[in-house]
């Protein structure tokens, strides 16, 4: 009787391998930018005041020193405590490419200002969270695009 519980286990165990990955085919965002992203700052300068303490955040967008490829729409970087920071892309991930008017200028982008601590996509106000990207309230189906952040202690690096 044991050694056909133990088949059974084995076998189950070998479907569920199987089976798992198929079911997260679907939840990959078919809208991240081919931007290659690969950015180091020392977020404890003047010069990126706003992320010396936790809670902090800003844009990450082309300046000296700061190539930003032109297919992304830049970054948002968010300290969460003195050791850990969050990079989001600002390209929203439902629905990058739509437009709020009728003449093309004023589209989507992700925004944080008097939203904090969420982030809104300009043109159709879904909310997401900093801490981890996920949709807070809206009709978004993906979460917010997420770069790698690695903190060695002095410098950021951002990167894909």
């Amino acid at each position: 009787m044991s050694s056909k519980i133990t088949i059974a286990s084995i076998i189950i165990s070998i479907l569920i391998l199987f089976i798992s990955p198929a079911c997260n085919k679907g939840s990959v965002n078919p809208n991240i930018p081919r931007a290659v992203i690969n950015v180091t700052i020392d977020p404890n300068t003047t010069v990126y005041q706003e992320l010396n303490t936790p809670g902090g955040w800003l844009y990450l967008e082309e300046q000296p020193g700061i190539y930003i490829p032109y297919d992304s729409r830049g970054v948002i970087v968010y300290r969460l405590s003195m050791t850990e920071f969050k990079a989001y892309e600002r390209q929203p991930p439902d629905y990058p490419y739509e437009c709020c008017n009728e003449y093309m200028k004023d589209c989507t982008k992700l925004i944080v200002g008097g939203n904090y601590p969420f982030i809104k996509d300009t043109c159709n106000g879904n909310l997401y969270q900093m801490l981890d990207g996920s949709l807070f309230s809206g009709e978004g189906v993906y979460p917010l695009i997420e770069y790698n952040a690695m903190f060695d202690g002095a410098l950021l690096h951002v990167f894909n």
